[in-house]
């Protein structure tokens, strides 16, 4: 059979995620690796900030000065969010390896507690960080 034959035209394609609704286990999941990757690359800040802090007030006064700016913010907020949810999602998958909450209703609501987590814990840290 050649590649432009009319049975090769009239066979469907494979669903792919223009298809498929997306699910909140999935997303659950892609979050849990982007978090864990999020969580690695904000690894080189904690570094910096021992190095600055084993190298003396300069070098610690530098990094502060940049957690301090709006960049540095953004990343500490972003690397708690990746803290908090990868840490709630690690606690799901961990119940799940007993056997726990497999049907699809209650993965849904450890999904939709473990983003609530993740709001609520954020903002507290947050709010104390700010606060004091």
């Amino acid at each position: 059979m050649s590649e432009t034959s009319p049975q090769k035209m009239k066979r469907p394609l494979s669903p792919h995620l223009q298809i498929y609704k997306p699910q909140l286990t999935a997303i659950t999941s892609i979050l849990h690796r982007a978090t864990g990757y999020a969580m690695s690359i904000g690894l080189v800040l904690f570094v910096w900030w021992l190095v600055a802090a084993a190298s003396g007030p300069l070098a610690y006064a530098t990094f502060i000065g940049f957690c301090a700016s709006g960049i540095g913010m953004l990343l500490l907020f972003g690397w708690t969010i990746a803290f908090y949810y990868h840490l709630a999602n690690g606690i799901r998958h961990l119940i799940w390896d007993s056997g726990k909450l497999l049907t699809i209703k209650s993965a849904y609501k450890a999904g939709y507690f473990v983003l609530a987590f993740t709001a609520v814990a954020t903002a507290v840290s947050w709010i104390c960080i700010l606060k004091g």
